[in-house]
Formats: C-alpha cells, sequence, structure tokens
C-alpha cells in the first residue's frame, strides 16, 4: 500500500501522470485492512475503550459493566451488519463498478461479513462477563 501510495504521488508529481485505477484501489485495502484489524481487535477484546468506571467499580460490578457495553457493542456491530449487508445488495440491485468495470459488491463485502464477526465475538464476550458475574460460567467468581 505504502509502495502504490507513494508511487502514485511521484508520478504524478514528476511526470504528470498515474495509475487511473490506484486511488481507488488504495481506498479499498484501506477498508478493508481497517476492517480486518477491527475484527482482529475484537477476538481478542483489545478495542480502544474509555475505561473510567473500572478504576472505582468493585471487580464484580465491573464484569457486570464490561458485560453490559460488550452487548451493546453487539447490537450497533449487529445493526452495522444489517445495514451494510441493505448496502451490498443494493449495489449488486444498481450493477454498480469500479477499478475500471469490475463489480463492487464483492470489494464491500468485508463490511457485513466483518461487522457480522465483530457482533458475534462481541455477544459472547459479554455473555461471558455477565455469566461470570451471576455464577453461570462454571468457575469460582474473583470477587
Amino acid at each position: 500500500m505504502i509502495v502504490l501510495a507513494s508511487a502514485q504521488i511521484v508520478l504524478r508529481n514528476t511526470l504528470d501522470f498515474g495509475f487511473v485505477w490506484g486511488d481507488e484501489f488504495l481506498r479499498i485495502l484501506v477498508l478493508w485492512v481497517a476492517m480486518a484489524g477491527a475484527v482482529a481487535a475484537s477476538r481478542a477484546d483489545r478495542h480502544i475503550t474509555i475505561d473510567v468506571l473500572s478504576r472505582f467499580l468493585p471487580v464484580r460490578a465491573n464484569s457486570m459493566v464490561k458485560g453490559i457495553t460488550d452487548l451493546f457493542t453487539a447490537i450497533v456491530c449487529g445493526v452495522a451488519a444489517w445495514y451494510s449487508w441493505t448496502f451490498v445488495l443494493l449495489e449488486m440491485e444498481f450493477e454498480s463498478t469500479i477499478l475500471g468495470g469490475l463489480p463492487a459488491w464483492p470489494f464491500q463485502m468485508v463490511l457485513p461479513v466483518a461487522f457480522g464477526l465483530i457482533s458475534w465475538r462481541y455477544l459472547l464476550h459479554g455473555l461471558k462477563s455477565i455469566g461470570a458475574v451471576l455464577g453461570l460460567s462454571g468457575r469460582e467468581d474473583e470477587s
């Protein structure tokens, strides 16, 4: 990605030439890398968080708040997955093209797939946190 972006800049500034498909392809790559990173972060529960309450709450309450937050995240990502799927269906219907004539929808499928995976993972994280607070996890609670 860096090589292509740099080549685009050098070619435009020195030769008044660039790859017609370059900018569009870079945008697609950035989208795919961002979504892959988000999915990887959700797998390990390593997304960026604003963690103000955890310093002040006891372990049990902190686990409950984390569970509720994770379930809310799952709902938001589920809604995003649904609407991005609707977007992909519209792109298929209108036969949108990118990169000089390729159908756009296969490149955009990363959106509903990634949001769906993130939603699923945060649903599991949330249920695990709340299950631990309620004693449903099968192991001793640390509080």
